[in-house]
């Protein structure tokens, strides 16, 4: 499998770029929004559920992905724009419509700046807005 477009970011990561990878990263980027694990199965087709499972936890913890919880208990996944990692400043706002269960990007609404108590260390932030989308709306 070609992977010109999208080794580089694994490699950065230091992710080996398997077929596998590859599949799961490009069916991802070709998304262009955050994915949960059975809408990935079903974009793929041709991958087990156990065998994405393992590239996306892979992919988290080499910060190739975050993971962002809809609000109804279902994990969703996108790629990092980080350039070595997924940092405060990848987070952004995401939008879950009610109506058709899909959830969006809004890469230009940044996440509100957070002042924690003294001791608390951030990791990471869900920020999710629900609603309808304006394709349900009509």
């Amino acid at each position: 499998m070609d992977c010109k477009d999208n080794c580089p970011l694994l490699e950065r990561r230091c992710v080996k770029p398997t077929s596998n990878r590859i599949l799961v990263l490009k069916t991802l980027t070709a998304a262009a929004r955050p994915m949960s694990l059975s809408e990935i199965e079903e974009t793929i087709g041709t991958m087990d559920r156990s065998s994405i499972f393992r590239v996306l936890t892979l992919f988290a913890s080499n910060h190739v992905v975050h993971t962002i919880e809809d609000g109804n208990g279902v994990l969703r996944y996108e790629i990092c724009d980080g350039e070595d990692e997924c940092t405060l400043q990848d987070m952004h706002t995401h939008f879950y419509c009610e109506r058709c269960h899909r959830t969006f990007c809004f890469k230009s609404i940044q996440i509100p700046s957070i002042e924690l108590p003294d001791g608390y260390i951030m990791h990471s932030v869900n920020y999710m807005v629900k609603g309808i989308c304006p394709n349900c709306a009509h």
